[in-house]
């Protein structure tokens, strides 16, 4: 299974630290939970709490070069994990699409599945290694290619709603949907490209708050949470 986290809720509300330790720990506590069970699981961070490359060309800066950055990104939060998760001693492995050899594995595709086959955990960083593609088209990709069960994404909504629940009170949260059912509706589950991946592919998504009691570990061992969008 792959498991897709916000690099912005690796951050405390309000705190100018771009990562909080004690929500990685939280994070890494309930990853190493489900891990105890036998399950073989891989992470992709986002970087948003460092950097995000499409806001930065929208304020002017060159779209690939923003992008870069924000991959980056994604290492130096991959890296927190590993360390919180291996301080729990949870053994994991961090592979970059880029390559920096120092810090991380090449992403190598029949090396990462040796690894989950060995009860580790997996963490993909640096996005695809192309610009212009978001981390939810890595978790996709990286689903497809690992051949995963299912794609996890924590959000900080309980689900996918016919509306945005932010802003309308009315709002309701599907408990199921297809693939077909969500293009319809037009419902925005993830980027494009991501869906495609997962529409083509058929990895079934699981869109959950991971901000309540336990909820990563609850998805991930199979409790019922979010909503489940399959073929």
């Amino acid at each position: 299974m792959v498991l897709k986290l916000s690099g912005e809720a690796l951050r405390e509300d309000g705190s100018q630290d771009n990562i909080s330790p004690p929500i990685v720990e939280r994070m890494a506590e309930q990853i190493k939970a489900a891990h105890r069970g036998g399950l073989e699981i891989a992470l992709v961070v986002g970087g948003g709490n460092f950097w995000r490359g499409v806001s930065a060309s929208n304020r002017g800066m060159e779209r690939a070069t923003a992008d870069y950055m924000g991959m980056l990104a994604t290492v130096m939060n991959a890296l927190a994990l590993q360390s919180m998760l291996e301080a729990l001693e949870v053994p994991t492995r961090v592979q970059s699409a880029i390559e920096m050899k120092n810090v991380a594995e090449p992403f190598i595709r029949r090396k990462a599945v040796r690894h989950l086959e060995k009860g580790r955990v997996v963490i993909f960083a640096a996005g695809t290694g192309n610009p212009f593609f978001s981390t939810d088209t890595t978790a996709a990709l990286r689903a497809s290619e690992i051949d995963a069960d299912v794609i996890f994404k924590a959000t900080k909504v309980d689900g996918i709603y016919d509306s945005d629940p932010m802003k309308n009170s009315d709002a309701v949260r599907y408990e199921t949907l297809t693939f077909q059912e969500a293009l319809t509706k037009q419902l925005k589950v993830m980027d494009s490209s991501a869906f495609s991946l997962c529409m083509e592919n058929d990895k079934p998504l699981v869109v959950f708050d991971m901000m309540g009691d336990d909820m990563i570990r609850k998805a991930l061992t199979g409790e019922p949470v979010g909503t489940f969008v399959c073929a």
